[in-house]
């Protein structure tokens, strides 16, 4: 029979997994398709953002109860997920901004970083791997770390002299950048809002986004709408992290699935032959899959 497809998502902390491909995640799941997250911090320095969870027993034991919420997103989107153990840098804020915590995941050398994943690499074996661009998605220090460590994994865990006693190598075939938050998409999701008469908070924000060219151009579009539902769940399952009044459910899921059905990505690497534009990760890939 023909070996399972196993897709690999690299994120910095929990709730990440479910703002970004998680539908594309259920998706797959849904195919039979092996899916990982790997959650490299604990989000230990992570602020309540919902008003309804800012506690003084939430906080206090906010490690505790983000990761009981990352299992209960676990559970919805039917993935498995792995903690690799580093510890939340924080988002520094000030003006001049204070030093990043002593120990924190984004302060490690870039092979200390790395090790875990590639040991998850070379455990999972996964044919894809979803990370964040280069900048993070946002410049959060974490997120750009997790690039990082995502690109040296990508690279390394196929290379038989590097990471020695992390297991056998496995080389993955395809990288993905996410890019969940284009101008193209919220111009079109606050057209179609206005349009509907049921007003748009969008507007401000567009009229804000920098007149430049998108940095990374979007090669492939996953089909994923009948999976909004189980991404908002996901979402709403990181109670400390997402406000059921707030930003992510400000758009109707209809108008979502009606106007971008898709969760959109950039190819940053490929060991395969794709043409693009791609709608299917896997594009290159199922053909080749080995038999067991």
């Amino acid at each position: 029979m023909s070996e399972p497809l196993r897709l690999m998502a690299v994120h910095a902390h929990p709730d990440d997994e479910s703002s970004k491909g998680a539908a594309t995640m259920a998706r797959y799941v849904s195919e039979g398709v092996e899916v990982l997250v790997c959650t490299l911090t604990g989000g230990e320095r992570g602020s309540v953002l919902n008003p309804k969870m800012d506690r003084p027993e939430i906080v206090a034991n906010i490690t505790e109860v983000r990761r009981q919420e990352m299992e209960r997103a676990r559970e919805i989107l039917g993935v498995q997920q792995r903690f690799l153990g580093f510890v939340d840098s924080g988002l520094p804020e000030g003006d001049p901004l204070p030093p990043l915590p002593e120990g924190c995941f984004a302060l490690q050398d870039l092979e200390t970083a790395s090790a875990p994943l590639v040991q998850a690499v070379r455990e999972f074996r996964p044919h894809v791997i979803l990370t964040y661009d280069e900048d993070g998605g946002y410049p959060h220090p974490d997120h750009i770390m997790t690039n990082r460590v995502s690109v040296e994994a990508f690279d390394a865990a196929g290379d038989p002299d590097r990471y020695h006693g992390t297991g056998q190598p496995w080389q993955p075939l395809k990288l993905y950048y996410h890019l969940s938050f284009t101008k193209a998409r919220f111009e079109a999701l606050h057209e179609a809002m206005t349009a509907s008469e049921i007003g748009s908070p969008y507007g401000d924000w567009i009229s804000r986004w920098e007149d430049r060219p998108e940095k990374w151009a979007v090669t492939t579009r996953v089909p994923c709408a009948e999976f909004f539902a189980t991404r908002d769940q996901a979402l709403l399952a990181h109670a400390t992290q997402v406000d059921p009044d707030g930003f992510w459910f400000v758009c109707p899921r209809e108008i979502q699935e009606e106007v971008w059905p898709t969760e959109d990505y950039h190819l940053a690497r490929s060991l395969v032959d794709v043409e693009g534009p791609e709608d299917d990760l896997f594009a290159g890939i199922r053909e080749h899959a080995c038999t067991t």
